[in-house]
């Protein structure tokens, strides 16, 4: 796996962000080399030394190669430096807050009481991003800091008009009140992705953890189409919703048809999700029909609806189109069923964490 967390030292005393610059092969740093910048002074095999206006970074256990351009936030107290953009990947995200005030039985980041705020942090980060980035923005929930959230968004994005965002969010905290600040964004750079795992509403407020959460995500999500805001729905794929998986897509067909993109989703087994596993996690491997039936009715609605996180060997050949790459480069992993498959160029394996005995009863298949 990737390491998002580098061991490091350094001579400064406060946290701060730098982008760090190897420049391999060139004789000496280029003009453009600027104030938030650290770059390669020696490196030996097990260190590298950074330098710059922030000070020396000295990092442990990683090719410098791999760093460049990558923005770090370094905490000196801790002696860690956290990638918070890899500058060779799509997959980049922040994680706003640890806060949520839903308790999703499949939760990967189960929720932390505390807050650290952050932001300053990742608005220095933002600009310092590669050019036409499109950065994640997760949680927790991030709209539990809407005011700063906005506020973040309106600054970055009027300074970097080449960056995108993809924000997650359960969308229980927009309201009428919010449409000109919405509106005061440019939503074209914006996807919204909000959970909806069930048309019966009972259904989804069990597996949300709130009651009354699907009433609220049903009317929040008309405050976003108002607005003009992109939608991806996102359905994790589970035992307890599978069922009633073609009812959403009607659902979804007739209530949200302003809706970019429909992503029905893998289960992930980490968090609540690993404790739930048993219960939760659904072999659409064997029982595609269930899932080919929603996406059948959906893509004749003309609703784009994607399959994220499934393995392409568990996909009948006909339905791989829908089913792209999506595990982030940094968490994928593939099993050793794997090796000699002709589809892995094209499949987004496995999770890193999935268990080894994958669970799937159709798997190998090409």
């Amino acid at each position: 796996m990737i390491p998002l967390r580098l061991k490091v030292d350094t001579d400064a005393i406060d946290p701060y962000v730098v982008r760090l610059r190897s420049f391999e092969g060139m004789p000496q740093p280029p003009d453009n080399c600027g104030f938030l910048d650290a770059a390669l002074e020696t490196a030996d095999g097990e260190t590298a030394l950074f330098a710059g206006a922030t000070g020396n970074l000295r990092v442990f256990g990683v090719d410098p190669s791999e760093l460049d351009g990558d923005i770090v936030f370094v905490v000196p107290s801790r002696k860690t430096a956290h990638r918070l953009i890899r500058a060779s990947s799509p997959h980049n995200t922040l994680l706003i807050t640890e806060r949520c005030d839903q308790l999703c039985v499949m939760c990967s980041q189960p929720p932390k009481k505390q807050h650290v705020n952050m932001f300053p942090f990742f608005e220095t980060a933002v600009l310092l991003a590669p050019e036409n980035s499109t950065i994640g923005l997760s949680g927790g929930e991030p709209t539990l800091f809407k005011s700063e959230l906005f506020d973040f968004l309106r600054e970055t994005m009027a300074r970097r008009h080449d960056i995108d965002f993809h924000i997650l969010t359960n969308a229980q905290h927009f309201g009428r009140a919010d449409l000109a600040e919405l509106r005061d964004l440019d939503l074209s750079r914006i996807l919204w992705g909000v959970p909806v795992y069930s048309s019966a509403g009972a259904i989804h407020d069990q597996i949300v953890g709130k009651q009354g959460a699907f009433e609220q995500v049903r009317k929040n999500l008309s405050v976003l189409c108002e607005a003009g805001a992109r939608i991806e729905l996102r359905t994790v794929l589970m035992k307890p919703n599978a069922p009633g998986l073609l009812d959403l897509a009607k659902f979804v067909a007739v209530t949200l048809p302003f809706t970019d993109t429909w992503a029905i989703m893998q289960l992930e087994n980490i968090g609540y999700g690993r404790q739930n596993w048993g219960s939760l996690f659904f072999d659409s491997s064997l029982g595609f029909d269930l899932v080919g039936k929603a996406l059948d009715f959906a893509v004749s609605r003309g609703i784009n609806t994607k399959l994220y996180n499934f393995p392409l060997c568990t996909v009948p050949a006909d339905y791989r189109v829908f089913a792209p790459s999506t595990i982030s480069d940094w968490k994928r992993a593939y099993v050793a069923d794997c090796a000699d498959c002709d589809l892995r160029t094209e499949c987004g394996g496995f999770f890193e964490w999935h268990p080894k005995a994958h669970g799937y009863g159709r798997f190998g298949v090409a």
